[in-house]
């Protein structure tokens, strides 16, 4: 057995010359990252061709396929979900995007619609008995390693351990046809920006919203993290999470004695997630308090039906525009992808089918545009060449700094003129023509 096990572990440079001609490769997605195979795959530039790499979320700084070979002699780069590092590629043309909604993503690869031939894992340290963590990133990494053709496991000291309750969050070296190992980097961290007076009265109309025992899924932006301290500054109890991607969000209201998951009827007792994006203390808690949490595979945490089975899921994320119609854009300037789906469409779904659920797009009313004037972000329609992330009937509530619009159950007209009273005042009266110009 111990020679087994030696044989797996190699230099990462000898991992990656399982990496053919033609083949995608899987770096994962988020905080997780491969580092050491990412650096020894990019020393195969111009031995290899038409590679392509896939992945989503980067907040890592670099990634050396992309950055060695800006040419994309050897390698191509594609991404699930643009993230700050990955619309710095975009603008040098040197990543491609894919849309889709996350929960899907085990089915495209089970059911052949997209292969992986090569699979770089990131893994926490081994146990005694040769068991691994996922780390901060269980994406849909058991889906995709038992479809590859090859599968590598890249050891990062620096992972919480956690392996989930129900091992949930495990692998086994066994499972692995090489392993690599070697020093890390720190692990990349995701910090937010201090809220702003317009963060601050968005969160505030949105707490009042929130039930004791609710359960939350909230997305990395300003207005969720705002969301989650003043939650933990308030009289709510017996909160729960269920989540894409856990965040200093929730550790600040654990802190405050506020998230015990308590009334979940589904993970009862433990915080349910797929990714993990934060803070070293966020990394430290997940690794230090295990029997806190169920992460789990994407196809799990973003299951609609399973979401819609626990009450008051309250449902959190950020937008970019919204029409009068109700249709969101949550992700694009005109053609230009400002990051992706994610898990949004899942979890308003599941909101809206939970006993007790809301689920909010949270916007700032305006932006300034680069002449100095403002425009709104609540808009006649969505203007061609702009994404529709979510359709006007998954919509069930609003929210900007001048109030909270429900949509559900509404006409054309109605929701036209909802939305039109929580925009700037500036543009009320435009948009409430349109309205009655175009809605009966």
């Amino acid at each position: 057995m111990r020679e087994k096990r030696q044989t797996k572990f190699v230099t990462p440079e000898e991992a990656v010359q399982a990496v053919r001609d033609g083949d995608w490769v899987d770096y994962g997605f988020g905080a997780g990252f491969p580092e050491l195979l990412d650096r020894a795959l990019a020393g195969r530039k111009g031995v290899v061709r038409d590679v392509k790499i896939r992945g989503g979320l980067v907040i890592r700084p670099r990634i050396e396929v992309v950055e060695l070979d800006p040419e994309q002699e050897s390698f191509t780069y594609y991404s699930w979900h643009i993230g700050d590092y990955e619309r710095k590629l975009q603008s040098r043309g040197l990543v491609k995007f894919m849309p889709a909604m996350l929960r899907s993503l085990p089915y495209l690869y089970r059911d052949g619609h997209i292969r992986c031939d090569v699979a770089f894992v990131p893994v926490s340290r081994p146990d005694g008995e040769g068991y691994c963590g996922l780390g901060i990133s269980n994406y849909a990494w058991r889906t995709i390693f038992e479809s590859a053709r090859t599968v590598i496991f890249e050891i990062n000291e620096k992972l919480p351990r956690l392996q989930g309750v129900d091992g949930s969050h495990r692998v086994h070296l066994r499972e692995a046809d090489y392993v690599v190992e070697g020093e890390h980097e720190p692990l990349p961290l995701r910090s937010y920006r201090e809220p702003g007076e317009t963060d601050l009265q968005i969160a505030k109309l949105v707490v009042e919203e929130i039930p004791d025992g609710a359960v939350l899924s909230l997305g990395v932006g300003g207005v969720p993290f705002t969301v989650a301290r003043l939650l933990a500054q308030s009289d709510r109890k017996d909160l729960g999470c269920h989540t894409g991607t856990i965040s200093d969000a929730f550790l600040e209201l654990w802190k405050a004695g506020k998230l015990t998951n308590g009334r979940k009827e589904v993970d009862r007792g433990r915080s349910t997630w797929n990714l993990a994006m934060g803070s070293q203390e966020l990394y430290d808690w997940l690794d230090q308090e295990p029997q806190l949490f169920r992460p789990g595979d994407v196809d799990y945490v973003h299951s609609v039906e399973r979401i819609s089975r626990m009450s008051n899921v309250i449902s959190i994320n950020g937008g970019v525009e919204v029409d009068l119609m109700g249709q969101e854009n949550g992700e694009s300037a005109g053609t230009r992808q400002l990051s992706g789906i994610g898990g949004q469409m899942d979890f308003l779904e599941g909101a809206y089918r939970s006993k007790g659920g809301k689920g909010f797009v949270c916007l700032n009313a305006t932006h300034k545009k680069k002449d100095g004037t403002l425009k709104s972000n609540i808009v006649p329609c969505i203007a061609g060449g702009s994404t529709v992330s979510a359709p006007r009937t998954m919509i069930q509530y609003v929210a900007t700094e001048y109030g909270v619009a429900k949509l559900s159950g509404k006409t054309l007209r109605e929701r036209a003129e909802a939305l039109a009273a929580i925009a700037h005042p500036d543009f009320r009266e435009e948009l409430l023509r349109y309205a009655r110009e175009n809605f009966y």
